[in-house]
Parts: structure tokens; C-alpha cells; sequence
């Protein structure tokens, strides 16, 4: 894209925050899409980066936005970066052509949960358990497909782990991309060979830590 459409992209942004400023909070990040790409970002975020041409990814805020031509709500998205993120998408035109406004929201905003799960029900073979949710030790993404376990036994369920996330007790941490776990069945945290960080549970599994998660860890165990 040439520099004066980027230029122009800009100061389009820029209006756009200086009128967002009355509600939205300060440390929001701002994306602008058009023909599929990312051509404009303003980052509140000290962790979150994001390249100008950047592809918009299918099923995304941008994209959901730039194909109904309609506002979305506050979602949860990770369609951009490892860390799931609240964000709201708004129709705008550029240069007469349609494009997506997407406000990213600071890792301090919680839409409004409704009731935490109390139980989820998992298939074994051709058997539905239902399961109290506290005897869960973690959850798992693995192949498309989500997996909890109580007392090392696998089970499946439907609900995908973004779904999860808003559903659980405040006791369950995301710690990784296909994980998230009980923090009531943790034994031990410790960092592996690479400096990695690794979870054992008390069952002996261990589970990996991303860096993208590790404040959530840290903030829920304080340590």
C-alpha cells in the first residue's frame, strides 16, 4: 500500500479514536481492515503487535465485519494474537470502498459472565457422564476437538475452550492455547530445560505454560 493511502488511513484512525475517546477506555488498540488486510493499527497494548498487510483471518472480528457489513459486539477473538482478547468490530468506509474498524479491548475488560457451569457432560465411547465441574483437574484442545479429564479419565465435549473461558468458575486459569486448568489440582510449577514454564498436577500430568499465559498464572497463584 502506498504511502499516501496509509497516510490516509491514519488520520481517518485518528479521528476515529479522538471520538471513542468519551467511552472507550484509553489503553484500547485500534485495527482498520479493507480488501482483507490490515492497513492501519494503533496499539494501547505494550504486548500485542500487529503488521500493516496483515491478512484478516476468516471467522475474526474484521472479518466477520467486513463480509456482513454490520456491527459485532464485545466477542472474544484470538484470530490475531496468542492471548485471547475482547474486541468490538464497527462497518466504516475508506475512500468510498468498506472497510472494518475493530477496537481491541484492554486484558482489564470482562464482559459480563453469565451463570458458571456447575457440571459439564462428556461422552466416553457411546456414554454421556455428566461431571461436576470441580472434579475436573484440566481441559484440553487436541485435533479440533476438547477433552477434560477427572482422575486421569478423558472425556469429550462440544464446547470449544474460548467458550469455556467465559463459562468456568474464576478456579480455572488458561495457561496455553490448548489448556486451561484447575488451579485446586496443581502440585507443583517449576521451568524445564528451556526456561520453559510446566505445570504438574497432582495426578502427575504436566501441562505446558505459554508466555502469552503466564501472568494469568502468576496473577491468579501470586507468585
Amino acid at each position: 500500500m502506498n504511502n499516501e493511502v496509509n497516510s490516509f488511513a491514519k488520520d481517518i484512525s485518528q479521528q476515529y479514536i479522538l471520538m471513542m475517546q468519551d467511552w472507550v477506555p484509553a489503553d484500547s488498540s485500534f485495527a482498520i481492515a479493507i480488501d482483507n488486510s490490515y492497513i492501519y493499527f494503533h496499539s494501547g497494548h505494550q504486548s500485542i503487535h500487529l503488521e500493516i498487510g496483515q491478512q484478516v483471518m476468516p471467522g475474526s472480528i474484521a472479518e466477520q465485519v467486513l463480509r456482513t457489513q454490520k456491527k459485532t459486539d464485545a466477542i472474544l477473538d484470538n484470530s490475531l494474537f496468542d492471548t485471547p482478547y475482547y474486541g468490538m468490530g464497527y462497518p466504516i468506509y475508506i475512500d468510498h470502498k468498506p472497510a472494518a474498524l475493530v477496537v481491541v479491548l484492554p486484558s482489564t475488560f470482562t464482559k459480563k459472565k453469565t451463570e458458571p457451569f456447575q457440571f459439564l457432560t462428556g461422552k466416553q465411547e457411546e456414554e454421556w457422564n455428566p461431571v461436576a465441574i470441580d472434579r475436573i483437574s484440566h481441559i484440553e484442545s487436541l485435533q479440533k476437538k476438547t477433552w477434560f479429564y477427572v482422575e486421569k479419565e478423558q472425556f469429550k465435549t462440544n464446547i470449544t475452550l474460548k467458550e469455556l473461558q467465559l463459562r468456568l468458575p474464576t478456579y480455572f486459569i488458561r495457561i496455553h492455547r490448548s489448556y486451561i486448568v484447575n488451579i485446586y489440582f496443581i502440585k507443583k510449577m517449576a521451568r524445564d530445560l528451556t526456561s520453559n514454564f510446566i505445570v504438574t498436577l497432582i495426578d502427575g500430568s504436566e501441562l505446558p505454560v505459554s508466555q502469552s499465559y503466564i501472568q494469568n498464572l502468576r496473577s491468579a497463584l501470586e507468585f
